[in-house]
């Protein structure tokens, strides 16, 4: 499973602006990578719009946001049209990246148990290394917390 100080993983996926996405477009710049279950549900719409009004703060810190889950590019589409979010969302229907990042965990809901994404963020610095790993985020204040450690460390 990848950690704190290990180099980030790079790939390529789909997103939200129509081009395919590398991690490796960013580099010299920070990176914040949030894994989430699902566009337009409770707890993903707080994270997402939390990461939106602090969009301007991470930006004036060289941090770009990417945000990544299952979910299709049309309902990433949605997802930022109806929460106006400024940054791109990317989609891995196969979760390959998912796992490559170790976020994907046998859940249980209602006495069904099935493999989801466990909210995760990873923030990569500018040298393409883990900054530092967050795992099953909880989603109050978790947006302050990560734009904190980057003021704090990534400067």
């Amino acid at each position: 499973m990848i950690k704190e100080g290990d180099q980030a993983i790079d790939f390529t996926l789909e997103a939200t602006n129509g081009e395919t996405v590398s991690l490796s477009d960013f580099k010299g710049k920070n990176v914040v990578l949030f894994f989430y279950p699902k566009d337009q549900t409770p707890g993903c719409t707080r994270e997402a719009c939390d990461f939106r009004d602090a969009y301007q703060e991470f930006s004036d810190l060289n941090t770009v946001i990417l945000g990544i889950s299952k979910d299709s590019i049309a309902s990433h589409q949605k997802f930022i049209e109806k929460q106006n979010l400024p940054f791109l969302l990317l989609s891995d229907p196969e979760g390959e990246v998912c796992e490559k990042y170790g976020v994907i965990k046998d859940k249980n809901m209602f006495g069904r148990k099935y493999k989801g994404i466990e909210r995760s963020t990873f923030v990569i610095d500018k040298d393409g290394k883990i900054a530092k790993a967050y795992r099953k985020v909880k989603v109050a204040d978790h947006v302050q917390e990560v734009l904190q450690f980057v003021k704090e460390n990534l400067q």
